[in-house]
């Protein structure tokens, strides 16, 4: 009772008035002067001074009116979150989202999304370019990388590691590097896609970083031709942990320098910047991000206290 009589409270400051709170939640000008009463003997204190023309606030009043409005604001605040929570969901959304995640999980998890609000449809195109979000008329883009446009609203989901590996079939052919550097006698496949490009592989060496160039005989734009490449036995790739996760737990790839390699990028959820962000696109990045987390094994599970 409390809670509500600190909010009624608040009303009565707000509007000035018994008589326009009392009308606000539809009860008599007694319970709203009983109540206030009661919260002024529970408190032992006067918080009102009531006079015919006026109501004036005691220095009490005062100091207790900053908090009890701060509880009305978050009671209306739940409210209307639990409110957005039970709208029915309708519409279109148009999304972009990158190939590997978009295989991994993203197809998944968003036709889920759409068979739990059936009045809701969602195009879904998988390409790993920076699309322009406002240009291009997307209402939400998934992507991995550095964001630069500040026009976004972007909200981080996880972090994706990077990670060095090769079969064990090109390892019994041409030996076990020992460290990155090594890596400039073997054959390396690069994949384009890389910002810092395809051939500067980013490794630590304690609390700095450092690049190796390589070389090899093949490069490739697409991360699933690059993954059949390292299966292939014939080079050594540098790629996200989450493309090649499932061949690590079989051994058809092992995994070179672990804890060594620097690249870990995070991967966000962008929509253009709106004054209230539509209800359908807050709980599709919702589970969107849950649909991440139930693979966070799959893109990161080192100490996050390795790298900020």
């Amino acid at each position: 009772m409390l809670a509500d009589d600190l909010i009624l409270f608040a009303q009565v400051v707000e509007f000035g008035s018994f008589s326009k709170a009392a009308e606000h939640n539809n009860l008599t000008n007694s319970v709203v002067s009983k109540r206030i009463s009661r919260l002024e003997q529970q408190l032992n204190a006067q918080l009102l001074l009531r006079t015919t023309r006026k109501l004036s606030l005691t220095e009490a009043g005062r100091k207790l009116a900053i908090g009890a409005n701060s509880i009305r604001q978050a009671t209306t605040e739940a409210i209307a979150q639990v409110a957005n929570d039970n709208e029915k969901l309708t519409g279109h959304i148009k999304m972009s989202v990158p190939t590997i995640s978009g295989d991994l999980l993203l197809a998944g998890a968003v036709t889920e999304f759409c068979s739990m609000h059936p009045d809701l449809s969602v195009d879904m195109s998988l390409d790993n370019r920076f699309v322009d979000a406002v240009e291009e008329g997307f209402d939400l883009v998934i992507r991995t990388g550095q964001l630069e446009d500040s026009s976004l609203i972007a909200r981080h989901i996880i972090n994706s590691q990077w990670i060095v590996c090769a079969s064990p079939r090109y390892i019994a052919a041409h030996g076990l590097p020992a460290q990155p550097s090594d890596l400039v006698t073997h054959n390396c496949f690069s994949y384009v896609r890389q910002a810092s490009g395809g051939n500067n592989w980013q490794f630590l060496s304690g609390q700095d970083s450092y690049t190796v160039k390589i070389s090899g005989s093949f490069s490739t734009d697409n991360a699933t031709a690059l993954r059949k490449a390292a299966l292939s036995g014939h080079g050594i790739v540098y790629v996200p942990k989450c493309l090649v996760y499932e061949d690590l737990q079989r051994g058809q790839l092992v995994e070179l320098f672990a804890n060594e390699v620097a690249k870990r990028l995070g991967v966000y959820a962008i929509h253009p910047f709106v004054k209230k962000t539509p209800n359908k696109i807050r709980l599709l990045i919702e589970h969107i991000r849950n649909a991440y987390l139930e693979k966070a094994h799959y893109f990161d599970n080192r100490s996050s206290e390795r790298r900020s």
